[in-house]
């Protein structure tokens, strides 16, 4: 099978066994190029203390500013500081639409996520609303691939930018 074909699982009624036959799911789409600069609509995310503390121990952090909030107030901060990567969190809401944009023209189903990287400049707080703004950074071919580019810029209440990010998405057999 190819690498457009998925296999579809059908359940008979009172039939345990499942039967497969294969249903085209991603046909190859040329880059449209022509999305490059579209900014879309901003998100505004609430960061919650228990938001934070959930992450940091999804993530396996245990320095106490990440969980609690009197070691983070004793370090100078207002409550509990999210650990770096969880600007993804609050980024994502914002950004994920934008990957089904029809003018962007991603196929979606041959996606997959190719990089992404952050520059910060001060630590996240719980209490603060981040606004991320997203816009289509470039859109190219190469090596039968698709390869688009978003840049996010997040904001805190004040305007002053907190975090900048990067993501390729790649899209095979373009």
């Amino acid at each position: 099978m190819g690498a457009n074909l998925r296999l579809e699982a059908t359940l008979a009624r009172g039939s345990p066994a499942a039967s497969y036959a294969p249903v085209s799911c991603a046909a190859p789409m040329p880059v449209n190029t022509s999305a490059i600069g579209k900014t879309f609509a901003p998100g505004t995310y609430a960061v919650g203390r228990e938001k934070v503390k959930e992450y940091a121990n999804a993530v396996g952090e245990t320095n106490p500013v990440h969980l609690d909030p009197a070691a983070a107030r004793a370090a100078g901060y207002a409550d509990v500081v999210a650990p770096p990567m969880f600007a993804v969190v609050f980024i994502s809401q914002t950004m994920t639409p934008t990957l089904f944009d029809p003018e962007v023209g991603m196929n979606f189903a041959l996606m997959v996520h190719g990089g992404q990287s952050f520059e910060w400049t001060r630590p996240i707080v719980a209490g603060e609303e981040i606004t991320t703004h997203v816009s289509v950074k470039d859109i190219y071919e190469k090596d039968g691939k698709g390869f688009y580019v978003y840049e996010t810029i997040s904001k805190d209440e004040s305007d002053e930018t907190v975090v900048t990010g990067e993501w390729t998405f790649l899209v095979r057999g373009v």
